[in-house]
């Protein structure tokens, strides 16, 4: 930017500010600290902390089952994104396999057991699909709230990524994994399609959809090198310590930024993905007509003139 344009924007800028107030109040104030989600969320099949500042490490927790998706974990990973969605602590989402062998086995055959006895349970067609529909339904809101939470979500694979998984992983925001990791859209191989998002987000994260219909059709397994040839994952990682220390970096890096811009910015990705340009446009133009007014904005040009780092406000 040069001087003159930066002369006028902070002119424009300064006159912003509420009376009395400092331009950048927050430039050099001391980091604004946010709380450890250890201390904020009591999850069963998952495990939440905050290993650094603003970033939520979100963490399979059913070892014993590889990461298994049950009913709780389905319900779990809802609950859990539509409150990080709202957590001004959190800016970023890391989500991780934990301890367990595998990122995820896939959906729980044990549980599908027991729904199939409760529609077993139910004489009536038309109940027992209402019953499916409720169920199906559910499992879907779980795997859009990674998409409908503002914060990204950084997924960190290890291992297997199967049927749920990779379901799950086409609505985090960036996919990272390690070279040994394998994927596998397994539903067809159960008796069923895939029912719960990887149909719709596959195809567009890819954008080949030859290839999509070629796995979703056969379940084969694919692996690493594959999925980064095609971009379902855009970074690979010899073992799972440099898998989670890539993907943490990523994520402080982040969560450095204004989270009014980067909120902003995710929010209008994911429109976009659905409507033409001038639909995106219009909607992001809606955006930042609120958004240019904020102090993130007069602070982060402070900063970049000031060669100072910026520390912005929660959100």
């Amino acid at each position: 930017m040069n001087k003159v344009a930066f002369s006028a924007i902070f002119s424009t800028l300064k006159t912003m500010a509420r009376p009395g107030a400092p331009i950048a109040r927050n430039l050099c104030a001391t980091a604004v600290r946010s709380s450890d989600a250890s201390e904020k969320y009591n999850f069963k099949t998952l495990k939440l902390t905050t290993p650094t500042p603003f970033v939520v490490h979100v963490e399979f927790n059913r070892p014993d089952r590889m990461n298994a998706f049950n009913r709780q974990l389905w319900t779990e990973i809802k609950d859990c994104f539509e409150q990080l969605h709202n957590d001004p602590d959190c800016r970023v989402v890391l989500l991780s396999g934990g301890t367990s062998k595998h990122f995820t086995a896939g959906i729980d055959l044990f549980d599908m057991m027991k729904l199939g006895q409760e529609l077993g349970a139910i004489e009536e067609v038309g109940r027992r699909g209402r019953l499916l529909e409720g169920t199906i339904k559910l499992y879907q809101d779980c795997i859009s709230s990674l998409e409908q939470c503002y914060k990204p979500v950084i997924v960190a694979i290890h291992s297997a990524c199967i049927g749920a998984g990779l379901n799950l992983i086409t609505a985090a925001d960036i996919r990272y994994c390690t070279r040994d990791a394998w994927f596998s859209l397994k539903e067809v191989d159960i008796g069923l399609a895939a029912d719960v998002g990887a149909l719709q987000r596959f195809p567009r994260v890819v954008g080949n959809q030859s290839w999509v219909r070629e796995l979703s059709f056969t379940a084969r397994k694919f692996a690493s090198d594959e999925a980064y040839s095609h971009g379902l994952v855009s970074r690979l990682f010899d073992n799972r310590e440099e898998l989670l220390q890539g993907a943490m970096k990523l994520a402080e890096e982040i969560a450095s930024k204004s989270p009014i811009a980067v909120q902003g910015t995710k929010k209008n990705l994911v429109f976009s993905a659905d409507h033409t340009v001038q639909e995106g446009l219009d909607h992001i133009r809606g955006i930042n007509m609120l958004n240019l007014q904020s102090e993130d904005f007069l602070n982060a040009i402070m900063a970049s003139q000031s060669k100072e780092t910026p520390v912005f406000a929660k959100l």
